[in-house]
């Protein structure tokens, strides 16, 4: 009993119960409200010449009652698992709720378009009520979506959170330490791209679709190489094309030296990434860069947006390869 209290959301689980016994019970009341007004038997389906199948209202009602319970049972009890991910929880706690409504809003156009009528084969189901009760049930079935609040349950998310807190708390060097940055080309560059390929695949879309979409592959791919995201550490430095491609990947005891300098990206063979000899580079643009020297004699050459980040992307490397080399190559001390 005590695994499954920890592993399912107490007030999800009663209101994923309770909702639906509410809901059927209202709807049965107000049933039998209307009861002295309806036809015996009641209409229960519709083809285009009109009523065609009928059920006592004992059936009718019953049945409805019970198709709210269970179907909004399925789906409301989705949102208790803890194990689940709380946006899950929540898109099935806002979807349990809608449905049920909606169910309940369908019963309810069956019954009050057969109100007055003597002959059920008149009815219709009235279309007013379920217009208002359809859009009442989605829009609080979104809102619900949205406030419910899934309880959070420890994580090895939050195991890593807490070991990395209580590292900063010992060491707080650790944060000065530790930079990330992003870099890319200048705007301008980006929409002369946008100007030279997808604006001729926008013509071409509708007499060669294939090639459109060709150049509008390439066009991304092209964007992507002039982003680049770099991470330094107390592990070294590691730096991503596109921001998720690594392409560089430099442990904190193997550099030398690192040093901010104004490059030009011509010197290097372009923008992007480039690799010739002892050199590798990845330039977004011309202007400031970090120079990176290995110990085994090669160097590497990284964008550093303005002056001022790569001479602090350069101090954070010296400074985590110099710690590094005084522990003897322990990453992280």
């Amino acid at each position: 009993m005590g695994k499954l209290r920890e592993s399912v959301d107490a007030r999800a689980l009663r209101f994923a119960v309770g909702f639906p016994l509410m809901l059927a019970a209202a709807f049965v009341v107000c049933a039998f409200l209307i009861r002295a007004d309806l036809p015996e038997p009641l209409a229960i389906r519709w083809t285009g010449g009109g009523a065609v199948d009928f059920a006592p209202f004992g059936a009718v009602v019953g049945a409805g009652a019970a198709m709210i319970v269970l179907i909004g049972w399925a789906v409301l009890v989705q949102a208790v698992p803890l194990s689940r991910p709380a946006i899950m929880r929540r898109i099935m706690m806002g979807a349990g709720l809608f449905v049920s409504l909606f169910l309940t809003t369908v019963l309810a156009a069956v019954l009050v378009g057969q109100v007055g009528l003597e002959n059920a084969r008149q009815a219709q189901v009235d279309v007013a009520v379920l217009a208002m009760g359809s859009g009442a049930a989605l829009g609080l079935g979104v809102v619900m979506g949205f406030v419910f609040k899934a309880d959070e349950r420890w994580s090895t998310d939050d195991d890593r959170a807490m070991e990395a807190a209580l590292a900063r708390e010992l060491d707080p060097d650790l944060v000065r330490d530790s930079v990330t940055l992003w870099v890319h080309a200048r705007s301008s560059v980006f929409v002369m791209l946008g100007i030279a390929t997808l604006l001729p695949a926008a013509l071409l879309t509708i007499a060669v679709p294939w090639l459109a979409a060709l150049l509008a592959a390439l066009a991304l791919v092209t964007a992507a190489c002039l982003v680049a995201r770099l991470r330094v550490d107390r592990s070294g430095l590691r730096v991503f094309a596109a921001g998720f491609v690594r392409v560089m990947d430099v442990p904190a005891a193997a550099i030398e030296a690192a040093t901010p300098k104004e490059i030009r990206a011509a010197d290097y063979g372009g923008w992007g990434y480039r690799s010739q000899g002892t050199s590798t580079a990845l330039l977004v643009s011309s202007g400031p860069a970090v120079v990176v020297d290995r110990l085994d004699g090669r160097r590497l050459t990284v964008s550093a947006g303005s002056a001022t980040t790569a001479d602090n992307i350069a101090q954070v490397i010296s400074r985590v390869a110099a710690r590094a080399r005084r522990n003897g190559g322990v990453a992280g001390s």
